[in-house]
């Protein structure tokens, strides 16, 4: 299989000048990695490695764009220092893409950013939640009519703990091996959805698709073991960055990450016949949106 992970040495971004190489691989779904790129915690902050700064009833901390923390049972000054930590995670993260992809500035919409406290490998969740099998990202209530989910992550385990992730074929072959067999859609069905606020718009045929190619990757045990994929563990100090839509993934073990979503107009990218959505109109020889 084509290697679907760039390494690429923190100081070749010193530059300045953007890597028409490795715009084009993220475009393509592929994962740059950046080994040695570290988010340095300050010493108080060493004390939010810990499980227990987390809600219970919830998946992630998050931080939205006003600084408003949720998700963690920290109160007073040590929720305003978490939020600090997670915020300056998000400086650094707007920092790097606007490095690698500077035509992406002005146009990049930020979602939360997420701390991830929780150990992988003991989450209890149903066959859709588990993040643990090869798939590609979609939003069950939130149609985005193929925007893009790109996602900028780092490692912050203090134990040498690698996150390992699978990682798998490219997306239009994980769409032509799967198309054949999704549910069409139905518009009717879309309007009832919405009808019943179960979907915050319209469920377009391409918000259709993804969430059907979604779980018939997860649904699909012996793709899950035969899918042609690469297991990638990432260091304590390692950055990736990756079309989280477009890139065939698992998330097998780890504990402690950061990650920061950026949503993209899919014609705002550098090459547009990239997107999964040119893909798969390519592939069904319909307007999906």
């Amino acid at each position: 299989m084509e290697q679907q992970i760039i390494d690429i040495d923190s100081g070749a971004l010193q530059d300045g000048a953007p890597n028409p190489d490795w715009i084009a691989a993220v475009e393509a779904g592929k994962v740059l990695h950046f080994p040695h790129r570290p988010f340095v915690l300050q010493d108080h902050e060493q004390a939010f490695l810990t499980p227990a700064v987390r809600d219970p009833k919830v998946r992630n901390i998050s931080l939205d764009d006003r600084g408003g923390l949720k998700g963690t049972v920290l109160e007073g000054a040590q929720q305003t220092q978490l939020a600090a930590m997670v915020g300056r995670f998000r400086a650094e993260a707007h920092a790097l893409v606007a490095a690698l992809l500077p035509a992406y500035t002005g146009v990049l919409r930020a979602a939360p950013t997420s701390y991830r406290p929780a150990q992988v490998e003991t989450r209890a969740q149903s066959w859709r939640a588990d993040d643990r099998r090869l798939h590609v990202d979609a939003f069950p209530s939130r149609p985005n009519y193929g925007e893009r989910i790109l996602r900028v992550f780092t490692n912050i385990n203090p134990e040498d703990r690698p996150r390992v992730w699978r990682v798998g074929e490219p997306f239009e072959a994980v769409a032509s091996h799967f198309l054949p067999r999704l549910k069409p859609y139905s518009r009717m069905q879309a309007r009832l959805l919405r009808a019943l606020r179960v979907t915050k718009s319209l469920r377009s045929e391409y918000d259709h698709l993804m969430l059907q190619l979604h779980d018939a990757m997860k649904s699909d045990l012996d793709y899950q073991r035969d899918a042609r994929q690469q297991t990638m563990p990432f260091a304590p100090g390692a950055v990736w960055v990756c079309f989280s839509d477009q890139t065939s993934h698992a998330v097998m073990s780890g504990q402690y990450m950061l990650e920061q979503t950026f949503h993209l107009p899919a014609d705002a990218q550098y090459d547009t016949a990239s997107s999964p959505l040119a893909i798969l109109t390519r592939l069904t020889g319909r307007n999906l949106i």
